[in-house]
């Protein structure tokens, strides 16, 4: 009775017929398959989305990134609790009557992750406050590359290291000192002597430094090996003999959401990267992804990565391994690249201006052996979003987003064995080349804790050998170089200095006159969302103003040329 009950007060609360739009295609088709009272794992998108142009335009007038990332976490969190409030009472209800389960709340991408059934979900499915409903579904989120191999705990400092210069930094006096790396994985051996002494320390509320997702508990113990592996190579020490870490005493933080089989969803590693920023993470590395995701998961990630980069934190992401299945045409381009790799990066290369879009805090990192050469398994770009409902980087007939951005050693990798306290394993993959990047990142961060996303993608991609002459939708601009990323990084003597790399255009939304201000600008171009030039006008001054009344309403993007070369604003137009 209570059941009938409660499903009555679903309906009531409903407005409009049901709305066919609202679930996803494959769960329409999935529903069929469903008895009525049989459980069905789902995630909804909110139909209310933050403007996010305003959150960034908010968001820049913090002086420090920790004032930043506060702003940004709390207005978002604060915004989906007020959209959601509604629907969690009546999941709530449900929950008591057994109707709902495991509720989960993701502030990034507005979304809720949630069991039900199909009775009640057809009901809620007629609520006009609801996007779209879709089908969670279970992905292999770790691109293996077949089992790992064990390696002896010889003295040495690992030729992945010695191949991007890390040893030459260490040099310098960078280790990655006072720098939070959040591996967000399969969990880690927190107990392995080369990562013990510098642990994220969580306090009495989170013990065993960082959190795990997959069990929702304080306990992120790696129970596949992947996470670990990762792990070594961001900050492996050598306690136990070799050194594997780019960044030896970085801090580490602990995110497990991927299970014991190396499989899970979307929301599994959002709320991964959200726990991370949440506690003060000051990068992420993501050695996951999903391969053939949908349309939902796709924009669940890029809402997440586009909320991240908003809050002033670098991803760095790995492309995937799915570059032989292109042959066997399993991920065909410009589907080969893992979500969320394939959402854009905070830094728009030159080469990317031809079909420029939006951006996201993602660094997409492909792999390369120890000669510099692509491995065969790197997944390859362009990728394309024309599809979802940022409908940017058409692929068809533009050139759609360029992936990987950079590329690392990913091959014949060693780093730690989760399987005991000191031992040490061989790996090939995306995964490995990964956190050799977020390493760098590290020794970047700690010279310049200040520097925005944008600012390290930049740097890494200028510094990087190039492997091709444009950037290359194998290996991006090129392998990176730990030595020449720091000595790129200005000096930082406690004033933020982003501004000294970036163009400045105000005020943002404009609807007549705009002021661009840039160090050494020459010359200023409007380009519309297609990279055609609309725009250009010669500067005098470092402060240049332009009368942009000619232009429609919509999204633009302002090219500063300077002395140190292109520098891009997204630029919003409107009108009375």
């Amino acid at each position: 009775m209570k059941r009938i009950a409660l499903l009555s007060i679903l309906t009531m609360l409903s407005i409009m017929g049901f709305p066919q739009g609202c679930l996803d295609p494959l769960l329409r088709q999935e529903l069929f398959r469903y008895s009525d009272d049989e459980s069905i794992e789902v995630v909804v998108l909110m139909k209310s989305q933050y403007d996010l142009t305003q959150l960034c335009l908010r968001a820049e007038l913090f002086p420090t990134k920790a004032e930043r990332r506060t702003f940004v976490v709390n207005e978002l969190k604060t915004f989906a609790e007020a959209s959601q409030h509604d629907l969690k009472n009546i999941l709530s209800e449900m929950e008591q009557q057994g109707l709902a389960s495991s509720i989960r709340s993701l502030w990034s991408a507005n979304a809720l992750y949630f069991t039900t059934t199909k009775t009640a979900l057809t009901e809620l499915a007629k609520r006009n406050d609801i996007e779209s409903i879709s089908i969670n579904t279970r992905h292999q989120l770790i691109p293996e590359m077949g089992m790992s191999r064990s390696a002896s705990a010889s003295s040495e400092i690992t030729p992945n290291l010695t191949q991007v210069n890390a040893d030459q930094v260490w040099a310098l006096g960078y280790t990655g000192a006072g720098v939070v790396v959040a591996v967000v994985d399969s969990g880690v051996n927190y107990d392995h002597l080369d990562l013990a002494d510098h642990l994220w320390d969580g306090g009495e509320a989170f013990p065993h430094h960082g959190y795990d997702i997959v069990n929702d508990d304080d306990d992120p113990m790696d129970d596949k090996g992947h996470g670990t592996h990762v792990a070594g190579i961001v900050c492996g020490d050598g306690t136990s003999g070799s050194q594997t870490g780019v960044a030896p005493d970085a801090t580490l933080m602990c995110v497990k959401t991927t299970a014991a089989d190396g499989f899970g969803g979307a929301v599994n590693i959002a709320g991964g990267m959200e726990w991370a920023v949440e506690h003060g993470c000051d990068l992420i590395n993501l050695s996951q992804g999903m391969a053939g995701a949908g349309i939902t998961d796709k924009e669940i990630f890029r809402r997440t990565c586009t909320a991240i980069l908003d809050a002033g934190i670098v991803a760095l992401v790995c492309a995937g391994n799915e570059g032989l299945s292109i042959l066997q045409m399993a991920y065909p381009i410009p589907n080969n690249v893992r979500v969320p790799a394939s959402c854009p990066p905070p830094y728009l290369d030159p080469d990317q201006m031809a079909n420029p879009g939006g951006l996201s805090c993602v660094v997409a990192v492909g792999a390369v052996n120890y000669n510099d050469a692509a491995a065969d398994f790197t997944s390859r770009g362009p990728v394309t979003w024309q599809d979802t409902e940022f409908g940017d980087y058409a692929y068809n007939p533009g050139i759609g987003l360029i992936r990987p951005d950079v590329c690392a050693p990913g091959v014949n990798i060693k780093s730690l064995d989760f399987q005991n306290t000191s031992g040490y394993t061989y790996m090939d993959g995306t995964s490995q080349a990964t956190p050799c990047v977020a390493g760098i990142v590290a020794l970047m961060l700690q010279k310049n804790p200040e520097l925005m996303p944008d600012e390290i993608c930049r740097i890494l991609e200028e510094t990087s050998v190039k492997l091709t002459p444009n950037k290359s939708n194998t290996t991006g601009v090129g392998r990176v170089d730990a030595l020449a990323a720091v000595n790129a990084v200005p000096a930082w003597d406690g004033v933020n200095e982003s501004t000294v790399t970036k163009a400045l255009v105000y005020p943002n939304p404009s609807m007549d006159f705009v002021t661009i201000c840039a160090q050494g600008l020459q010359r200023v171009e409007i380009l519309d969302i297609t990279g055609k030039k609309l725009i250009t006008a010669q500067a005098i001054h470092d402060e240049f103003h332009l009368d942009i009344r000619q232009l429609v309403a919509g999204i633009y993007f302002v090219t500063a040329v300077t002395e140190q070369g292109l520098l891009t604003q997204k630029l919003v137009m409107t009108k009375h």
